[in-house]
């Protein structure tokens, strides 16, 4: 069954998407998977756990992060989605804002491209429209290296929503299927505790606007700041919490490093939720 196929089958939701970054920098595991070994171990991992999608991240997008050459972020991508490929059944996804890396790996068969950039890069709106994949366009305000100073907003809730509905009607006019959008409201990337907790309160309103919703919040500063500031090894139960208040709010996609935790708990979530009528 096709990725697309199972976002439309709502009674799955949400998928898991599992968390590959081969980055040297990243929040969480960077440097954890850059020697083919490791990659090879963390995607039987991933897949053994119940992952449906796995995410491979070439750069860095945490607060701060420095951007890497086209060529660099080639080199460490291409290799891993032919691993995916070969060493599992899921489906793939590349967390990409260059229209150069979405085009290779689009030629290489991945599934869904997940834009922090909501394919605002030139070109990049043609390149998946050419395509038959999902693409998911994400809000963020600033770039990674400043989005996190002094983030601020009049309303939230209007400038995400409108934000991404905006970007979503792009790419429908490209020619890209209303039914391969993914909507993200991007977590963390440019918003505060307060607004990041706005955004959660309020996911319906996110489900309401007709496209599947990812949340990723795995692992994140908002989690370790209800936690009194656990550091990033401390957020696992934190972060299983939240994926869980998203699948009950409508997600379609989690994205998460904990695959087998946030499974183990989903299942819990769907036998004891309210009677389907029997």
């Amino acid at each position: 069954m096709s990725l697309h196929e199972r976002l439309q089958k709502k009674e799955r939701w949400p998928l898991l998407m599992g968390v590959l970054n081969v980055t040297p920098d990243s929040f969480s595991d960077g440097g954890s998977y850059q020697l083919e070994d490791a990659i090879k171990q963390q995607i039987g991992k991933l897949a053994s756990e119940g992952a449906d999608i796995i995410d491979i991240g070439g750069e860095s997008t945490r607060p701060g992060a420095q951007p890497v050459s086209l060529d660099e972020e080639l080199v460490r991508v291409v290799p891993v989605i032919e691993l995916v490929r070969r060493y599992s059944d899921c489906a793939i996804s590349v967390d990409t804002y260059k229209t150069g890396v979405m085009r290779e790996a689009l030629r290489l068969g991945v599934e869904m491209i997940n834009d922090v950039n909501a394919l605002q890069d030139n070109g990049a709106v043609q390149v998946v429209a050419q395509s038959n994949a999902l693409v998911c366009l994400m809000h963020k305000q600033g770039d990674p290296q400043t989005m996190q100073s002094q983030p601020h907003y009049d309303d939230i809730l209007t400038t995400v929503s409108t934000f991404l509905c905006e970007r979503a009607a792009v790419c429908e006019a490209a020619g890209i299927l209303a039914q391969h959008i993914v909507l993200d409201p991007g977590f963390g990337f440019g918003k505060t505790f307060e607004h990041n907790q706005c955004l959660m309160q309020n996911l319906s309103k996110f489900v309401d606007l007709g496209y599947p919703l990812l949340v990723g919040v795995s692992r994140k500063t908002m989690i370790g700041q209800v936690l009194n500031n656990a550091p990033v090894s401390e957020r696992v139960i934190g972060s299983v919490a939240a994926a869980m208040l998203a699948a009950q709010r409508g997600a379609a996609i989690v994205r998460v490093h904990d695959v087998l935790a946030t499974r183990d708990a989903l299942a819990v979530l769907n036998a004891f939720s309210a009677d389907d009528g029997r």
